[in-house]
């Protein structure tokens, strides 16, 4: 089986009202050159017991896409190094709008990367302003546009629903925009609100109205509608793609198949362990450069019940089969009352092989 291989850039030009992930402004050259070089030397003393394959690599953040070329090329080559990476490998990195030129795109594809997932979020710039997102609508289309000249043939929007004032008729607009683009791929949230973030401060307070949460799932089924006529597959709870462009790499955290993080508050996952990185970049560093490693959690984890709930995300559902190969039990034996119940109300539906969500 195949790894994947996940890497953390947490730098951004600004931190936006919702965000929870381990994300740092990006303040100096010298800090962000600092912490390449921090990524490069954990991925040299991983140690792995076993040289791995890997098929796909998913540069995250933060903004990865503030990283000079030089920079990304640094970290591929320490991959390369560590890895057998497939000849064709899956390479995402994640893009925010007006962060990027003709020039590094260019620079990014010489390097491999083939997949761009870009944080669009909305087309309203009242919206964006909320989210405190640091780019207009016009800078979204405008680097879309730089995609597709630069060679881009597999891109992946995300667009969030239920923001707060947000209507149906603002929704539908988002929607409407993003399938006349006709990215390959469409990764479609409902907000979540972390505590601690602006946004939630902002709505305790009474700043901004609470989301709509009965709206939201009336956004959510429109999405599906669209989607579905515009010729996007639903095959994750959030996510679109025309046949053949689902994301390699997400697909594995779902599949439960091995992933190797690197960097800040990365997490990965050997096949029976789970294990995650600091989560403060500039300890994160410091470890790194002391010890060599920044690992500050390990755990086994219950894989079996875990097999069931990360594959229920998915429209393909759970394969009974499988889960007996793996496991040794059945399902149907195990959880008699549990599915009896959600089907009964209608929550899930067995076909087959197959457990699914309705």
């Amino acid at each position: 089986m195949k790894a994947g291989i996940y890497i953390h850039i947490p730098f951004c030009k600004s931190r936006c009202s919702y965000c929870d992930f381990a994300t740092d402004v990006y303040r100096s050259k010298d800090g962000v050159e600092r912490y390449v070089n921090s990524i490069i030397s954990e991925i040299r003393n991983s140690k792995l017991e076993i040289r791995n394959s890997a098929d796909t690599i998913y540069f995250g953040g933060g903004t990865p896409s503030l990283l000079r070329p030089e920079q990304v090329a640094r970290i591929l080559e320490a991959v390369h190094a560590e890895f057998h990476v497939a000849p064709e490998a899956e390479i995402t990195m994640e893009m925010n709008p007006a962060t990027v030129t003709a020039e590094t795109l260019a620079a990014y594809r010489s390097l491999g990367v083939n997949r761009a997932s870009f944080g669009v979020q909305t087309f309203n710039d009242r919206d964006l302003k909320l989210l405190a997102r640091g780019h207009d609508a016009n800078d979204a289309r405008q680097t879309f546009r730089l995609l597709r000249d630069t060679g881009f043939e597999n891109i992946s929007f995300d667009l969030i629903a239920g923001l707060p004032d947000q209507t149906m008729s603002d929704w539908e607009r988002n929607l409407d925009e993003a399938l006349r683009m006709q990215p390959e791929h469409l990764s479609l949230y409902l907000l979540e609100i972390h505590q601690g973030t602006p946004l939630a401060e902002q709505l305790r307070s009474g700043r901004r109205p609470m989301p709509d949460e009965d709206l939201a799932a009336e956004m959510y089924e429109v999405m599906l509608d669209k989607t579905g006529a515009a010729g996007y597959e639903q095959y994750e709870i959030s996510n679109f793609a025309k046949p053949g462009f689902e994301s390699r790499h997400n697909t594995k955290y779902w599949r439960l198949e091995p992933v190797y993080g690197f960097g800040v508050s990365a997490h990965s996952f050997d096949g029976s362990q789970r294990y995650s990185n600091e989560r403060d970049t500039a300890a994160y560093v410091r470890q790194i450069e002391e010890f060599s490693s920044a690992e500050v959690t390990r755990e086994r984890i219950d894989s079996a019940s875990e097999f069931i709930f990360l594959g229920l995300r998915l429209n393909a559902g759970v394969s009974f089969d499988a889960y007996r190969t793996l496991y040794g039990s059945e399902i149907r034996e195990k959880y008699v009352a549990e599915l009896r119940d959600l089907q009964e109300n209608e929550l899930v539906e067995i076909s087959g092989d197959r457990l699914r969500l309705t």
